[in-house]
């Protein structure tokens, strides 16, 4: 096990926002993002990936998937190893497969999510030793149960949390900071699911926030959130704020924006 697997990387892979945005899934009746707006938006998050040391590939839009420019809920990837996993809502199914070529084209091991069950990847975080997967309306038991069939070969402990009433994904609510860190919403943390890591909380009022990304030597986070962003510089961290509110329209955010793996 490598100290630091969790957030020490050499690459990203991202995907272009699809004209066909504004027909993205979204829960609570969000106006539709602006399309223009979000290239610009996503220009810059690449630009940072690209600051923050990542060698950043961008593949074209998917315009029969609108979410398609939120990549990670479709695979995972760490250790040169990618998974294809199987989103949990119907009008995504079809980004997986459409990663099959790109991933394989990167990675020496790739593996396909099996059964019948789900898994959207922002029900996971991945620390250097545990798999934390959120059980939500998108990721079930089955799906779970086939990925930790895979994820057990790599030597990653899979823990099976509950995710929050009106949390889309598990990492809506929380995000990794270092590799015994993490960053979460009140509402989380007093779960107690990370037990065997530091927390640092949200402030309040500030949930949002907590779908954060440590990439190499900095945390990228969210703009808008004051409090979040003094207590994490306080805390040591190098702080990178971008904005991403188009992408929020859709409920999406920082992590669910790119897969971001290490390659030799």
């Amino acid at each position: 096990m490598k100290i630091g697997r969790s957030f020490r990387f050499t690459n990203a892979l991202v995907r272009s926002p699809a004209r066909s945005i504004a027909d993205g899934l979204r829960a609570h009746g969000q106006p539709d993002p602006d399309h223009k707006t979000f290239m610009s938006e996503h220009d810059a998050y690449v630009d940072q990936l690209r600051q923050s040391g990542l060698n950043t590939t961008i593949l074209p839009s998917l315009e029969d998937y609108p979410d398609s420019v939120f990549i990670e809920d479709a695979a995972l990837c760490f250790d040169g190893v990618a998974v294809v996993l199987r989103p949990g809502a119907p009008s995504r199914r079809g980004e997986a497969p459409a990663l099959l070529q790109p991933l394989g084209e990167l990675f020496s091991e790739t593996h396909q999510l099996g059964g019948e069950g789900f898994v959207d990847g922002g029900d996971i975080l991945l620390t250097d030793t545990d798999a934390f997967i959120g059980l939500s309306e998108r990721t079930n038991r089955q799906g779970i149960s086939a990925l930790e069939l895979i994820l057990a070969r790599y030597d990653y402990t899979v823990r099976v949390v509950e995710t929050p009433p009106g949390v889309l994904h598990f990492k809506s609510a929380c995000g990794l900071l270092d590799s015994e860190t993490i960053f979460a919403t009140r509402e989380l943390a007093a779960t107690g699911c990370f037990q065997d890591y530091r927390v640092i909380v949200a402030p309040d009022g500030e949930g949002p926030v907590a779908n954060l990304v440590r990439v190499n030597d900095d945390v990228i986070m969210r703009s808008g959130f004051p409090k979040s962003e003094l207590l994490l510089k306080d805390e040591g961290y190098s702080v990178k704020v971008l904005c991403v509110g188009e992408a929020a329209k859709v409920d999406g955010g920082l992590s669910c924006m790119s897969l971001r793996f290490t390659l030799d």
